[in-house]
């Protein structure tokens, strides 16, 4: 794998839509912002930030592990786009599940947090984003969340 770009993404407050012992606590935390910071497959430059209005489904399970999926979108500096949309999963050691399951949050050591990101593009010449299996590997903190693309070659 290879390292490409890093995008940290700022959050607002989740918006919990229920919480029970079957399905765990069902949120919805709205992307307000971000930056985008890494090179191409190429290695050019990659420069960009986060557009408002994302969000990022969330329902963590009774045992603590949060399945995930974030659609968001990129503006490039340069004035190019794309669509991510991102899925994954985040898992605590049971020490910790009632914390999570209360909104509370885990130091990033403590927990695996990795993505399958997919992209939609609106330029050519990021049509190789459509053509390579990526993996992101997480950190979620009260206000943000960074994720490092990685392409799996």
């Amino acid at each position: 794998m290879k390292a490409l770009f890093t995008i940290r993404v700022r959050v607002d407050k989740p918006v919990v839509i229920g919480q029970d012992g079957i399905n765990g606590r069902r949120q919805l935390i709205p992307i307000t912002a971000g930056e985008l910071s890494g090179v191409d497959i190429y290695g050019n430059p990659l420069c960009g930030t986060v557009l408002p209005g994302g969000v990022d489904s969330q329902v963590i399970r009774p045992d603590g592990k949060c399945e995930l999926s974030a659609r968001y979108g990129v503006k490039l500096e340069d004035g190019r786009s794309f669509y991510i949309e991102n899925n994954g999963i985040r898992t605590v050691p049971g020490e910790y599940v009632q914390q999570v399951l209360s909104g509370g949050f885990v130091d990033p050591s403590l927990y695996y947090f990795a993505t399958t990101p997919h992209f939609e593009v609106y330029h050519d010449s990021l049509r190789w984003m459509e053509n390579y299996i990526f993996v992101c590997k997480a950190i979620r903190t009260p206000t943000a969340v960074e994720l490092h693309y990685y392409i799996v070659n």
